[in-house]
């Protein structure tokens, strides 16, 4: 089974200091990670992924996200925020046994 927990309901921050937004996750597997932005009025966009290799992942718009094995997160960082950053972010999991579904959380 995927879990994906994004702790915080709201991230509040001002323009120009470091943004981060939590994800946890559980799976039983190995985890595709994933992170996606709605702005207002807008459809969903992809912003970055881990699949396997290095840990720090670097995304669009000047995110990143660092997968931490040990424990179980995937938070999505930006070192100076933009009024622009305001949206919907989605954190994603994808199991990789066959077969398994994937699960998604979403949170301002």
């Amino acid at each position: 089974a995927q879990l994906v927990t994004q702790p915080e309901d709201q991230v509040t921050v001002a323009e120009g200091n470091p943004l981060t937004v939590k994800c946890t996750y559980s799976v039983s597997g190995n985890p595709y990670l994933f992170w996606y932005v709605q702005c207002p009025n807008q459809g969903l966009q992809f912003l970055l992924k881990y699949i396997t290799g290095d840990n720090l992942v670097k995304g669009s718009y000047g995110f990143e996200a660092e997968f931490n094995k040990s424990q179980t997160s995937f938070h999505l960082k930006k070192p100076s925020a933009l009024v622009s950053d305001s949206a919907l972010y989605f954190c994603a999991v994808r199991d990789t046994l066959i077969g398994a579904a994937g699960g998604a959380e979403h949170k301002l």
